[in-house]
């Protein structure tokens, strides 16, 4: 493999750091892979792949395009990178999305079980013996965004895939709403606790109308409250998450009373939560979360995306990234997490040069931080708000280091706030306070420029 020396130079102060005497582990968390079965580089059509739509692709290379959804080169490219640098992680989370973004008439059931197969393979044959904690994503049904909060046939055929990976008592739940608890590892005293926040999705008609789907909420509700009971500590692990995307002003993925019960669960259960895991936005952020006094008391870490695909989502400028790869080390006794690390492809270089993945951040490092507890992201969040360098240094690293651009007053607040405010309301404040406008006072100004403009000319 071209890129096997970086690899191993970026490996050595991880590998050698462990000791038996040392309470730290380490494991993956890959995200939104999204294979594109279509994609074909000697394509002579102007567009390389189903999911760039209309966008032509004149760039594409053998490991994709910022138009198109990963190859298959590009998956293969990052399951054997993440062997090179650690080919034992404790465990790996895959927090979803496994199909391409094309419309749902070029997909159905059978292909989309088909790509979720072929992905579960791969990653089985790279880590035949590595525990997997998998969360379904929004785009892992058909049709997708449609996640019903009852059995059905995705959730039972899924289920049957990750049979080596889910208990018995696991598989119950997932064929119900697509959730499921384990202990970490078999190990008391430590949980995972795995959600369908898909059905919380604001696309998602099936749930529209429903208080709790598939029970969820109560489900860990009770989870949570038998952690404490039994002294555990526990990671929660999902795909679309609340709040709001750091890209778009106001954008919001939850329905409202889904974003409030969400926010609720973790301010209740924070004494044993010591880590939430997410996907969907592509890009690498993190949310905070705060108790009624204002102490920071949990923090969600968003990884970025294998795609390196550019949304479509009107309003987003630079909504591409580069591939990347998410590496935590933790405390296996506590599950605190101690430190995290980002590796990428820069797809340009590699699809020119050779293939190359490496590291891009250690948060420690790149942050100046004891470790990756909410109090010290508090702190990560507080530099980014008011130091231009650290603001710019956590722009580069959202995108994977795709977008370059300087991250300007308004760039300033959309992240900031997204980071800081999970709640709605809280979050529409906080834009007022930094400086920015939120859509809805906008919204409301020109309308009522509009109707003094109709009473002058009557």
């Amino acid at each position: 493999m071209a890129c096997v020396w970086k690899i191993l130079l970026l490996s050595v102060f991880i590998v050698s750091g462990r000791s038996s005497t040392e309470m730290k582990g380490y494991f993956w968390h890959i995200s939104d892979l999204h294979w594109d079965p279509s994609y074909n580089v000697e394509s002579t059509s102007a567009s390389k792949c189903a999911s760039s739509g209309d966008r032509p692709t004149p760039n594409a290379g053998i490991f994709g395009d910022y138009s198109c959804d990963s190859p298959w080169s590009l998956i293969n490219s990052t399951l054997n990178a993440m062997r090179d640098i650690m080919p034992h992680p404790d465990f790996i989370i895959w927090t979803g999305d496994d199909t391409p973004h094309v419309p749902d008439e070029q997909l159905g059931v059978e292909p989309v079980l088909r790509i979720i197969s072929n992905l579960t393979h791969i990653i089985k044959t790279t880590f035949p013996n590595t525990k997997v904690y998998s969360a379904m994503g929004n785009h892992d049904y058909h049709p997708k965004n449609q996640m019903p909060p009852e059995k059905n046939n995705i959730y039972e055929q899924t289920a049957n895939l990750w049979h080596n990976w889910l208990h018995a008592t696991s598989k119950e739940t997932f064929k119900i709403g697509g959730y499921y608890t384990e202990k970490l590892l078999n190990q008391t005293g430590l949980r995972v606790v795995v959600l369908n926040t898909n059905l919380y999705y604001d696309q998602n008609k099936l749930t529209e109308n429903i208080k709790d789907p598939a029970d969820q909420f109560s489900w860990a509700d009770k989870v949570l409250q038998d952690a404490a009971k039994n002294n555990e500590k526990v990671y929660i692990i999902g795909h679309v998450p609340p709040g709001f995307f750091e890209k778009k002003r106001d954008k919001t993925w939850f329905r409202k009373e889904f974003n409030k019960r969400y926010i609720d669960l973790i301010q209740k259960h924070s004494a044993v939560i010591q880590g939430q895991f997410f996907g969907h936005h592509h890009t690498d952020s993190f949310r905070m979360f705060y108790s009624s006094k204002g102490s920071p008391i949990s923090t969600m870490f968003l990884t970025p995306g294998v795609t390196p695909w550019m949304t479509t989502l009107p309003g987003v400028i630079n909504g591409g990234n580069n591939p990347g790869i998410r590496m935590f080390e933790y405390d296996t006794k506590t599950l605190l997490i101690k430190d995290m690390f980002t590796y990428y492809m820069n797809l340009t270089y590699s699809n020119k040069a050779h293939e190359r993945w490496e590291k891009e951040y250690r948060l420690t490092e790149a942050f100046r931080v004891a470790d990756a507890s909410p109090a010290s992201m508090h702190r990560v969040m507080e530099q980014i708000s008011s130091n231009k360098c650290y603001l710019q240094k956590y722009y580069e690293f959202n995108s994977v280091n795709y977008d370059l651009t300087e991250c300007n007053a308004d760039c300033r607040v959309d992240h900031v706030c997204a980071m800081r405010e999970v709640d709605f309301e809280a979050y529409e404040k906080c834009v007022v306070k930094e400086g920015g406008s939120s859509i809805a006072p906008v919204l409301f100004t020109l309308l009522l420029s509009l109707m003094l403009s109709l009473l002058c000319l009557n």
